[in-house]
């Protein structure tokens, strides 16, 4: 079993190539079809990505969520989205398993050279208190930093995915602030590294960065408040000039702009608007790109729910000069 290997991924397979190999069970269970029959119905990953595989053969039970099966399927492609056709499914004793980081959605980079991108960013902040309150706020994380999500089901849903958005925005964030000299670097910077570190409190997520739910936390407090007590307990604890404190738990306050996305106060600072511009910004690339990647080149992917349920077009593949 352990020699298994998958001859494709899921982000490449084609309308009717064959895929034989390995799989994670995100969801799975009996569905009627319009004509009465039962079939089983999938949700599976790898690393490239999660997708729906359809058995019309209701005598396989379905496998339990989390667990590894071999799968027999071909692609199909239906309405301009990729689907499995499973013709065998076959459950896989974890024991038998080595490389769990090909079967579940991850970063694309090494978590420990984002972390440490990051870390070095915290530490190269020109203001010496925010420094030393971001690079504590950081460490206080522990290694749960390294493969935690930064969202159950939206953006950057995967394994490492709250180090991927935290470093791509701190890159925007980089790029961007010579064209805006008047902004105040050491602030945006420590908001950029600091305004989603409450999520690790927020979600229960394993090592595979599989959210099974919100925590008691995150569903009666949530991460901008937590973020928020965070950045007090931790100013005054280190000795951090009081408006200091109070200024950067503005930017996590404010950072989803409005009440209706989760901010208790709109963005009242220009540094507090450009954190949530780049968060918006990191956040709708991510997910787009999510969905054109199970989309077929010259269509429209799924509507999508965090982008006001637009559908995203693939362009196809043009050659030079074309």
């Amino acid at each position: 079993m352990s020699d298994y290997t998958n001859n494709l991924s899921l982000a490449d397979l084609t309308n009717g190539a064959h895929f034989d190999g390995i799989v994670l069970v995100r969801s799975a269970e009996f569905r009627t079809s319009q004509a009465g029959k039962k079939y089983l119905d999938m949700n599976v990953s790898d690393r490239t990505g999660t997708m729906n595989a359809k058995m019309w053969d209701a005598s396989v039970a379905p496998p339990p969520v989390g667990s590894v099966i071999h799968i027999r399927a071909s692609g199909n492609e239906y309405n301009g989205r990729m689907q499995l056709r499973l013709e065998k499914v076959e459950t896989i004793h974890p024991k038998e398993f080595i490389d769990w980081n090909s079967l579940v959605p991850s970063a694309p980079e090494d978590p420990a050279a984002m972390r440490a991108e990051i870390t070095a960013a915290a530490e190269a902040i020109p203001d010496s208190d925010y420094s030393l309150l971001t690079c504590e706020l950081l460490e206080r994380c522990g290694e749960k930093l390294l493969t935690f999500p930064a969202a159950k089901q939206m953006h950057h849903a995967e394994r490492s995915g709250l180090l991927h958005h935290t470093v791509s925005m701190l890159r925007a964030a980089k790029a961007l602030l010579p064209v805006y000299p008047q902004l105040n670097a050491s602030l945006l910077i420590a908001g950029v590294i600091v305004h989603d570190l409450g999520k690790i409190t927020e979600m229960d997520s394993d090592d595979m960065g599989f959210v099974s739910d919100y925590t008691l936390e995150g569903k009666l407090i949530g991460h901008i408040i937590r973020g928020v007590i965070n950045i007090e307990e931790t100013g005054k604890t280190l000795g951090i000039h009081p408006q200091k404190i109070l200024l950067l738990q503005h930017m996590v306050l404010s950072h989803h702009g409005i009440p209706e996305y989760g901010s208790p106060k709109p963005p009242m600072l220009a540094e507090a608007e450009f954190l949530h511009l780049i968060d918006t910004l990191d956040a709708r690339m991510n997910e787009m790109q999510e969905a054109i990647s199970h989309t077929s080149p010259g269509n429209f992917s799924e509507k999508i729910w965090g982008l006001d349920n637009r559908q995203i077009y693939r362009m196809p593949c043009f050659q030079p000069n074309d």
